[in-house]
């Protein structure tokens, strides 16, 4: 053993000694990385959503306004409606992958035989649901045996029959006046009818025209009943479960931009609904936009019950004979 490391110590001794007297061998320097290239808009795979001129939706016109999407490897397509009618009808046909939606719409679509969930909490109306009215006309029970104006199967139609049952009314005390929410202030403050219910930005405009024209009710008298949600039949959340997480990221990078930048946000939203801005601002203190860690939190708990308590409201007034628990409806597992 002492003689083989003895020669194993000569030979390493020689050949340090080559190495000292041989020139320098210069060490290439390492290989950069190759850079990864962006996927062509045209290939990333796209996600279509049903969407109304609604201001609570609108991260999603920032997302697209500022590349947001694309930015999360995914393509998204916003189609708009004017009625909810038009939007549930299309989203049960299966025309496009998910929609925005109200809470109470889910019940309706539900019911339609559409395996819905709700995936992201967008936002809750206060102020920016509203019924409004012109002189004469200074409380609900004033509508009794009015012409009220508003469009059914909605919001509207939610926020009107809370108001009439908090009062001791039905819809069987006023002379309904169906007609979509966009035309329902303007035909107020024109005289064809005595009410309306409408939301932003639907509610400024008439009152910037109509004078005497006030809002008498409003969806702050019961916080979390006006609220949306961005929905998906299951089928497609099991086809398509990655593109709805990276919608979500690209939903916060729009709020995150709306709190950076609220003036260049704000208008990109005011251009997407049709608004004149100075009516868009007095629009936009009516609600109140989730991000994902608020929608975390409410998914945790709040939600469930507020979910709850819309359902009866329903049950209460007629709209609907059934309503789903929202257990099997609620779904955060989507929430990156």
């Amino acid at each position: 053993m002492r003689r083989t490391l003895s020669i194993v110590s000569l030979s390493l001794t020689i050949v340090l000694a080559v190495m000292a007297c041989a020139p320098p061998t210069a060490v290439p320097a390492p290989a950069e990385a190759p850079q990864a290239t962006p996927m062509p808009a045209e290939e990333m795979p796209t996600l279509k959503i049903g969407t109304q001129p609604w201001i609570g939706y609108g991260p999603w016109w920032i997302a697209k306004e500022k590349g947001f999407f694309e930015d999360h490897g995914i393509h998204v397509e916003l189609i708009d409606f004017v009625t909810d009618q038009d939007l549930n009808a299309a989203l049960a046909a299966g025309q496009f992958d998910g929609a925005n939606i109200a809470t109470h719409t889910s019940a309706y679509l539900i019911n339609a035989g559409v395996d819905l969930k709700l995936v992201l909490l967008e936002d809750a109306s206060f102020e920016a649901d509203a019924i409004i009215a012109g002189p004469g006309i200074e409380a609900i029970t004033d509508l009794k045996g009015k012409r009220v104006a508003f469009e059914e199967g909605t919001t509207s139609d939610l926020l009107l029959s809370y108001a009439l049952m908090q009062n001791g009314m039905t819809k069987d005390d006023i002379e309904v006046v169906p007609m979509p929410a966009a035309d329902a202030g303007a035909a107020a403050v024109a005289g064809r009818v005595d009410a309306a219910v409408t939301y932003e930005p639907y509610i400024s405009a008439a009152l910037a025209k109509g004078e005497g024209y006030r809002i008498i009710y409003s969806a702050a008298v019961k916080p979390g009943l006006i609220g949306d949600f961005l929905a998906f039949p299951q089928s497609v959340l099991e086809k398509k479960g990655d593109q709805v997480r990276a919608m979500l990221l690209a939903w916060q990078d729009a709020i995150d931009f709306l709190r950076e930048h609220p003036e260049e946000g704000q208008q990109i939203i005011a251009d997407a609904v049709g608004s004149d801005i100075e009516e868009f601002k007095v629009a936009w203190k009516g609600i109140k936009l989730y991000d994902l860690a608020e929608n975390k939190e409410q998914f945790a708990g709040p939600i469930q019950e507020t979910y709850r308590e819309v359902m009866q409201v329903l049950l209460a007034s007629g709209a609907v004979e059934s309503v789903p628990d929202p257990e099997d409806v609620l779904d955060p597992s989507y929430l990156p």
